[in-house]
């Protein structure tokens, strides 16, 4: 029976990939594929990408190859854009074929999010201009400043930094998770962990993994879903079934937590609050389409700055032990705003040039999502002499675009005053040019999770001072760490030695503590 397996396998592969090829070949025109290492017979270039972290080799291979790399794995074609050039050129100047996303055939299909979840929507489906629409509504630059729970978890955070700050990644991933929990849906500071933040880091770990290409051997090829569950070693449709199920609790258990506070007349101010608020309708059928509309909104939020903020504020925390000099001028700027007597807010950012150059910079150094979210070309296309295949998954390399070197300081300096006009010559590029996506499938939250990071920062610099800690023999032992391979990386498994800021910022923090419990 194994081996009936395998031939069955082998069968559909060497068909679906012979066609594939067939198909490219009559549509080029003459025109050749975008340069790329040699590709093999049937795997292609399935042993020249690594599983893990690509985006370091796909930045080696801009070096050889230039900013355009094509490579194929198993038929299925992929376009790496390694400069913001060619990423507005396609992305932002042709919206029409590159706003799609490529069939994740596990994630998106057989875990039905392709028609619900608003990252994974193609950009022609109406379901995806609705979520749009109430994203925005929503998540403009002045709602956002009216969540003001946002402040109180961020204070929760830098109190458990005094307490414990040996574990200040797990409660950061904590931190994170209830901030966005509470914008999204007004969820206390109070609200119990595993009821809802718990349950929500495991299922984006999960997403997050699904979505980098190639995760699954179905997603290279398709017709494996056909094959049949009772088959040996065939966990396709198990694995598919068990995501759904954890998807599903994910969006609707917050949801309905909304609707019951706002029947009971003491639902806090939300993205999901908001967005209901606006969208009452009479019609029973308009309003369950809204509501439907909204829950699968909000479900989308989660992701995208839960993860982002935790990744970005590790790195930051990372940067300051192996940055001291770059520490201190911001807790300069941050006391000389602040004074020793409150807590940054908001309302100082115009105040603080130096800490606004260094939430960009936590975004440049190590971006969040290295490859960013992969996009499909919806016809075949032409551009700077070369043929770009139909159906050809793209993928933004913002690991190679963060690395300019535009303002003369090396790109692996963690350094604010690259982005500040009168510190260097010419600017480096705007790292939110391109860390929250591009064109007309940019992040619509993108300013909440500006919003979050400014706070998350400013508060980490007032309270504490971060340095490296020292080995048996008093050394200091070695950073930077690894980082995490998935769609969001972040760094992995690291040591810092955190200590409060004066007896004045800790009383500072208790006595804001006490004022929201």
């Amino acid at each position: 029976m194994f081996a009936d397996s395998v031939v069955i396998a082998i069968v559909v592969l060497t068909v679906w990939l012979w066609r594939r090829r067939i198909f490219v070949q009559r549509r080029s025109k003459g025109f050749p594929l975008p340069p790329g290492p040699r590709r093999k017979p049937l795997i292609g270039n399935l042993l020249d990408i690594p599983r893990f972290c690509a985006w370091h080799k796909f930045l080696e291979w801009k070096e050889q190859y230039g900013e355009l790399v094509y490579v194929e794995v198993l038929g299925s074609r992929i376009l790496v854009l390694n400069s913001l050039e060619a990423v507005s050129d396609l992305l932002e100047s042709r919206p029409a074929n590159y706003s799609d996303r490529p069939t994740f055939t596990m994630l998106g299909e057989l875990m039905e999010l392709d028609n619900v979840r608003m990252p994974l929507l193609q950009y022609s489906d109406p379901s995806w201009k609705k979520q749009r629409k109430v994203a925005h509504l929503a998540l403009s630059p002045e709602a956002v400043r009216t969540y003001d729970l946002v402040a109180d978890n961020v204070v929760k955070y830098v109190d458990s930094l005094l307490d414990k700050p040996d574990d200040f990644a797990p409660q950061l991933r904590l931190a994170t998770g209830r901030i966005i929990m509470s914008v999204i849906y007004g969820l206390p500071v109070d609200t119990p962990d595993d009821l809802y933040i718990t349950h929500a880091e495991s299922t984006m770990e999960m997403i997050g993994k699904a979505m980098v290409p190639g995760t699954f051997l179905v997603d290279l090829i398709p017709p494996l879903k056909h094959l049949p569950a009772w088959l040996p070693f065939n966990n396709i449709h198990k694995v598919a079934a068990s995501g759904r199920a954890q998807i599903l609790e994910l969006v609707t258990r917050p949801y309905e937590h909304v609707k019951r506070e706002r029947a009971r007349g003491t639902a806090h101010s939300s993205f999901t609050s908001d967005c209901l608020d606006k969208s009452e309708a009479s019609d029973p059928t308009a309003r369950a389409e809204m509501e439907h509309v909204i829950l699968w909104a909000a479900g989308s939020m989660y992701g995208a700055g839960g993860e982002s903020s935790y990744s970005t504020t590790m790195s930051f925390i990372l940067a300051m032990a192996m940055f001291p000099q770059v520490q201190a001028k911001l807790k300069e700027e941050v006391l000389r705003v602040v004074g020793d007597d409150r807590l940054p807010t908001l309302h100082d950012r115009d105040s603080m040039p130096y800490m606004n150059a260094a939430v960009k910079e936590a975004t440049r150094w190590r971006p969040a999502l290295p490859l960013s979210i992969a996009r499909r070309t919806k016809t075949a296309d032409f551009y700077k002499g070369y043929y770009i295949p139909e159906d050809t998954i793209v993928l933004p390399n913002v690991w190679a675009i963060s690395k300019d070197d535009k303002s003369g300081i090396s790109p692996e300096e963690f350094a604010p005053e690259r982005h500040l006009a009168g510190c260097v010559k010419e600017t480096s590029i705007d790292p939110y040019s391109y860390v929250f996506g591009f064109g007309r499938r940019v992040c619509p939250g993108k300013y909440l999770g500006d919003n979050i990071l400014f706070l998350l920062l400013s508060n980490i610099v007032f309270a504490v001072n971060i340095s490296k800690k020292l080995d048996a023999n008093g050394k200091e032992i070695p950073l930077p760490p690894s980082y995490s391979p998935g769609l969001v990386s972040f760094p992995e498994h690291f040591e810092v030695n955190i200590s409060p800021s004066s007896k004045a910022a800790i009383s500072v923090i208790k006595e804001r503590v006490v004022q929201f419990s």
